[in-house]
């Protein structure tokens, strides 16, 4: 099977996936104890107002049409507009306004999680039983042992008190003046105050976000290399006298990947779950805390349609981590008609 076909065939499977997901996220608004009609209205609720409500959105048609008019709106990226957190406002201008801060709180995320738990863990597992070993795996266990929503509020405690439990440390004040919770200004990408400024006020989010994959790439990458040091090929190699550097770089570091592969294209699934409880806690304003509103607020499109972006997110990643494992390993994926 050509590389082609085999991307091909995994595209074929995920509209399966698509339909399910978007078919279990209907059945969970409509049937669930969300009432955007008293959410609409308010005090001002009256069997005749509420009457009117369903009828123009749609709420009065048997359940079936409602399902088929779902699906076909998402399947044709007709997300169609909020009802209660910013009534007639499309669902992409409040996308456009809020998945910009989501997105940098996931790009730093991701990095801290990758430029510190990969090389931590390969460094631990090119010196296996030292005490820098003993302190990486220590400090892994730490780091994916604490819950989000405990580390997140822990911190913000912190850095919002750091001039009295910080030694005189003032978090807030320092290099740039910045609040600890907040949405990170990113108006003009080119200004490098501002960038600045949305990078600190962004960092303890960051930081809390990346923590539990730090910790599992950290533990993954040390089992990893630690294997692949004690395989028949690097010893193969080894007896060829292949130089230390290209044997670590060439050889261990590159088979050592693989296993991290789905761990470094699972922090999008973090960044789904997580950024909910994380964005709220700093009040960050992204897309988690959006879809925490929307849900509070019980505003049904815009709910479906997160939901419907977030499964689409999902699916595609898995498409990526697919294409990233061939790239690593060519021999993985498609060959034998996989």
């Amino acid at each position: 099977m050509s590389r082609w076909r085999y991307f091909a065939r995994r595209l074929l499977l995920s509209i399966p996936i698509l339909l399910f997901g978007a078919s279990v996220t209907f059945v969970i608004i409509r049937m669930g104890p969300m009432d955007p009609i008293s959410a609409i209205l308010g005090q001002k609720a009256t069997p005749s107002a509420s009457k009117r409500i369903a009828v123009e959105l749609g709420l009065n048609q048997p359940l079936w049409e409602q399902y088929i008019d779902y699906m076909i709106n998402m399947f044709t990226f007709d997300l169609g507009q909020s009802w209660v957190i910013q009534p007639d406002t499309s669902v992409y201008t409040l996308l456009a306004q809020y998945a910009p801060r989501t997105i940098w709180l996931g790009f730093w995320s991701v990095l801290i999680a990758i430029f510190v738990g990969i090389p931590l863990g390969f460094y631990a597992g090119l010196n296996p039983n030292t005490w820098s070993d003993y302190t990486a795996s220590f400090g892994g266990i730490v780091w994916r042992a604490m819950p989000n929503f405990w580390l997140a509020v822990i911190l913000m405690q912190i850095l919002s008190n750091s001039k009295s439990v910080l030694f005189g440390f003032d978090w807030q004040n320092w290099i740039v003046s910045t609040n600890v919770v907040g949405a990170p200004p990113l108006s003009d990408p080119f200004d490098p105050h501002q960038m600045l400024v949305a990078f600190k006020m962004v960092a303890p989010a960051a930081l809390v976000l990346g923590s539990a994959s730090m910790g599992n790439e950290m533990r993954i990458g040390r089992t990893a290399v630690l294997e692949t040091v004690n395989s028949n090929y690097i010893e193969t190699a080894r007896a060829k006298g292949v130089p230390p550097r290209a044997l670590v770089w060439k050889h261990i570091f590159r088979n050592a990947l693989i296993p991290l592969v789905p761990i470094i294209t699972g922090e999008a699934f973090l960044l789904i779950g997580g950024s909910v409880l994380v964005e709220t806690v700093f009040s960050i304003s992204g897309l988690g805390y959006l879809f925490y509103q929307s849900v509070m607020q019980a505003d049904l499109p815009l709910v479906g349609s997160l939901m419907f972006v977030y499964i689409t997110m999902v699916v595609v990643i898995n498409i990526v981590q697919d294409f990233l494992y061939t790239i690593i390993d060519p021999r993985v994926g498609y060959e034998g008609g996989a």
